[in-house]
């Protein structure tokens, strides 16, 4: 295809490239595909975005490179055409608690200068309008509303206080004040004023009495000023039997409230002049709780207070004010009087005697038992050891702040309000209905400058966020609890407001957690972006994306060694029309779905929640079968991730396991749990942070071949165990490299260069250790093999054989037993954990719960993480999904539909039942796509027979 020039890609040599040669059009929306593990992510970001970067970054002088991560020159002969390179990763946004959607979309700022423009603000105790005035605008007020009439002019100089307020008087008649008004009765100030200390006082000293009229502007301009300097900002006009105060200041007169300054740095809760002043602009309190740090069903002083297990010495001052207080605790926490467990928990003021040893010695003294949360507090505070942190976090929940209500903002800036709405309410509006709310007539009225630019630019930015298929979320939701696919989409809106021209946008599977029904407007934000002479590279598999694409660059034609050529590129036509492994699903003629099976028995129980109503979720009932593939669907923002995650995963964990901790969403109960042994949840975080971390040492299967390594005879000659095998701990591994096998070279300016260790040239081991050889391999050589050449050689060994077999079965022969950990994608993590739990010895009635195990994977790979799937129920257990994928919906044997829509509007059930039961039901969004895609099923076997 011809492309307006074009980022042409030269002999690319990456991890898994193999020399290959691609041309890619310039100013076209490009889906780069291929099965799992075949290069697609190494072509994408490792080399064309890399590379785009690093000169970026080139351009700039070595003062400002300094600031900026530059990457490392990837394995590439040459890229010519390459325009400024962005990456959109499935990454999240930020683990920064303050932020939230509408900073990282910078719809925050905007209102945050909507609202000290245009913003009209409300006294926060009795709700009335607040207004200022100038001198100028009070004068004109009392000269047309008051003309002719006789006024007095007051200014309250105290309100509501108590005292005698002597020298006060005193001070204002050297003024030369001649009168004050004192509780509503005007006295002389030359009078001796007796006041009651005790009681609350209202005093007004007497400015003047005049006649309004335009020949006395000048005198009733020094009055009203007069009054307002005195009294600090307020006035008080007197006519007839009727009063007002009137103030220059942001003030309620009625209340004496003084509102701030109304201005953009208000409504900002990263700062601390808007900030709330209790939980500092989070919106939250963490606390040690009680329900967290207590199991109410154990013993006291034998596991009840779970951070004090294992003879603690707190128990001992526990037991010794018990011996003083007369109290039985040798039974479980709950059964105890109130009084107890409250004396346990928050501590006894009383000194009691009590020991410690000290060597062979028992001392005594006086002492008081603190309780178990302010001991806790305490520990938090004076602690710098990150595993002690990491594990009295453990024990904190989170609560909303009582102050702000969660709004982070202090309650003068939450009494500003626009068309009737504070900041806070607008931020907790999904998008969506914020974006109509805009479009309303009180909105329109403000539709003048300043204010239009702004309400412009807020409509653009939340349509935006509308387009991408996150019209559901609000403003306030904060950024670290978006998922990865949310996170993307929400800053491609971000790069859509931007409008840039002329750049290379590179994006990874963009359409993940996105229902069928929404992927469609995310495709077509796509291709206004690229309309804006960009090009847009997506990694992605999705059958939608790939036919919408203008070019398409398949790899393969397997995984891992096997894969990194390029095996078809073209237009979406000329891919399907060729011998390429994407033509027949894109054209329909092939699918992922692996397995269909007919009526089938009735299942062994059931799994019900009841009343799940965790944020949007509507008082649910659920009813999961065991023994079966359960699939949770619906669109976007359904709630169907805080049904599983926060409400089923933590509610049967709490139940199953004693030393889970975690907090369950709310729900009234689940029934059913009995017959479950475990829950276990499998998603797609990395399988370790470090390249230390890879699937031999995840999956337990170095264990063994470290074992087998120090039963060697030359191994029990030399002494060696089994720990020398571990590049991880010294004795065995190369010192000079740590173990690692490459050592990092610090280059200032320039990115850090990591070269291969010359003492052990990459092998991590010391030259002693790799002298033990078995069937004439070492063990850095074993772990240069791939899962298929490891099962080969090991063969022989139950042990170990077994445990390779279950990765093969995973579909990931292809690896390295030594592959570090950050370089196998997410789908790869996740095939590694569904092995690692289907090698273990003790099975069946465990629930695996999994959150979209199709990301990353191609249609092929679908169809064999279904059969692994399948094998898992096989063994007695439950698989429950939450998965868009019409090729799994369609092999599921239950599906739970959520919806209708997302946000407030889920939350609901809408169908449940087997997929053709869906159908039939013909209700939602999810029966209609499903319907569809198991037409074009029957209809591609029916052209086969």
């Amino acid at each position: 295809m011809e492309g307006r020039g074009g980022p042409g890609l030269r002999e690319s040599c990456g991890h898994k490239g193999k020399n290959i040669d691609v041309d890619i059009p310039k100013n076209c929306l490009v889906v780069i595909t291929g099965p799992s593990g075949s290069g697609k992510s190494s072509l994408a970001f490792d080399t064309i975005y890399a590379e785009g970067q690093r000169r970026y970054v080139e351009s700039l002088s070595s003062y400002a490179r300094q600031f900026l991560g530059v990457q490392d020159k990837p394995d590439v002969d040459d890229i010519s055409g390459l325009s400024p390179a962005i990456s959109i990763e499935q990454k999240g946004v930020s683990h920064n608690p303050r932020s939230t959607v509408g900073t990282v979309t910078e719809v925050y700022d905007y209102l945050r200068l909507l609202f000290g423009r245009t913003g009209t603000p409300v006294c926060p105790q009795c709700g009335k309008p607040v207004e200022r005035h100038t001198v100028d605008e009070i004068l004109d007020m009392l000269m047309q509303k008051h003309e002719g009439e006789k006024v007095d002019i007051l200014s309250p100089v105290v309100r509501g206080k108590k005292g005698e307020f002597r020298n006060l008087f005193l001070q204002y008649q050297k003024e030369g004040f001649l009168r004050a008004r004192v509780d509503g009765t005007l006295l002389w100030l030359e009078e001796d004023i007796p006041l009651a200390k005790n009681r609350k006082h209202n005093i007004e000293v007497f400015i003047d009495r005049l006649t309004v009229d335009g020949n006395r502007r000048d005198r009733l301009a020094e009055a009203v000023e007069n009054s307002l300097s005195l009294s600090g900002g307020y006035l008080m006009i007197v006519f007839g039997d009727q009063e007002v105060i009137i103030t220059e200041k942001f003030a309620c007169p009625e209340c004496d409230i003084i509102l701030p300054e109304i201005e953009p740095r208000l409504f900002s809760f990263n700062n601390p002049f808007g900030a709330c002043p209790d939980c500092n602009g989070l919106g939250s309190h963490q606390y040690f709780s009680e329900e967290l740090a207590v199991d109410p069903s154990g013993n006291v002083l034998d596991g009840a207070l779970l951070p004090w297990k294992n003879r603690h010495y707190m128990l001992r001052k526990l037991a010794a004010l018990a011996r003083h207080r007369g109290w039985d605790l040798d039974r479980p926490f709950m059964d105890l009087p109130g009084e107890i467990r409250e004396a346990i928990i928050h501590g006894d003021s009383i000194r009691v005697p009590m020991t410690y040893r000290e060597g062979n010695r028992e001392m005594s003294y006086m002492g008081r038992y603190e309780g178990l949360i302010p001991w806790l507090e305490t520990r938090w505070k004076e602690t710098d050891s990150e595993s002690i942190m990491n594990e009295l976090a453990s024990y904190r929940a989170e609560d909303i702040c009582q102050t702000c209500k969660g709004k982070r903002l202090r309650p003068e800036a939450l009494s500003v309000r626009v068309d009737g709405l504070t900041i806070g309410e607008v931020v907790e509006m999904p998008v969506s209905e914020l974006l109509e709310r805009i479009g309303e007539p009180g909105f329109q009225i403000l539709m003048k400058e300043p204010a239009r630019r702004i309400i412009e630019e807020i409509a653009k930015r939340l349509s935006f966020m509308v387009d991408v298929g996150v019209g559901y979320l609000s403003l306030s939701r904060r950024a670290d609890t978006l998922s990865s696919g949310e996170s993307q989409r929400i800053r491609l809106a971000t790069q859509i407001g931007s409008k840039l021209s002329g750049v290379l946008y590179v994006l990874d599977e963009p359409t993940i957690g996105l229902h069928p029904r929404d992927t469609s407007r995310l495709l077509g934000t796509l291709e206004a972006i690229r309309d804006l002479d960009n090009t847009v590279i997506v990694v992605e598999h999705d059958r939608d994306t790939m036919t919408r694409a203008d070019y398409i660059v398949e790899l393969g034609p397997a995984a891992g060694e096997h894969g990194g050529r390029v095996t078809a590129c073209g237009k979406p036509s000329e891919i399907v029309s060729g011998n390429s492994l994407s033509g027949p699903f894109i054209s329909g003629k092939d699918s992922g779905t692996s397995f269909r099976r007919g009526v089938l028995p009735d299942a062994p129980g059931w799994i019900v929640v009841k009343g799940a109503e965790e944020n949007n979720l509507k008082s649910i009932d659920v009813s999961i079968p065991l023994g079966r593939l359960v699939c949770i669907s619906g669109v976007s923002g359904s709630g169907k991730s805080t049904l599983l995650n926060e409400v089923l995963y933590k509610g049967l964990k709490r139940k199953l396991d004693k030393n889970f901790r975690g907090r369950a969403g709310r729900h009234r109960d689940i029934e059913g749990w009995e017959a479950l042994r475990n829950v276990v949840m499998i998603d797609q975080s990395p399988i370790g942070r470090t390249p230390r971390s890879n699937p031999a040492t995840y999956t337990q299967l170095f264990t063994p071949i470290r074992e087998l390594f120090a039963s060697l005879p030359e191994s029990r000659i030399r002494g060696y165990k089994a720990g020398r095998f571990s590049f991880n701990v010294r004795g065995g591994r190369c010192e000079a490299c740590k173990g690692d096998g490459e050592v990092r070279i610090s280059m200032l300016f320039m990115p850090d260069v990591y070269v291969k260790c010359e003492v052990c040239q990459g092998k991590r081991y010391n030259r002693e250790t790799l002298d033990i050889r078995y069937k004439s391999r070492n063990i850095a050589e074993v772990l240069e093999m791939t899962v298929d050449e490891a099962r080969a050689f090991f063969g022989d060994i139950p042990r170990i054989s077994r445990r390779l077999s279950v990765l093969q079965q995973a579909g990931l022969g292809y690896i390295r037993l030594g592959q570090p950990a950050t370089t196998l994608s997410g789908g790869e993590a996740q095939r590694v954990k569904l092995a690692e739990e289907l090698g273990k010895q003790f099975r069946g009635h465990t629930l695996y719960i999994l959150d979209e195990p199709t990301t990353g994977l191609h249609y092929l790979d679908v169809r064999k993480l279904l059969v692994l799937l399948q094998k898992i129920i096989d063994q007695g257990n439950t698989v429950l999904l939450i998965e868009h994928n019409l090729d799994v919906l369609a092999s599921a044997d239950h599906i739970i539909d959520l919806g209708p829509e997302g946000g407030h509007q889920g939350g609901a059930v809408v169908a449940t039942g087997s997929p053709s039961e869906i159908v039939r039901n013909a209700k939602g969004h999810t029966a209609r796509h499903l319907g569809e895609f198991l037409d074009s099923i029957r209809r591609r076997e029916a052209d086969v027979r």
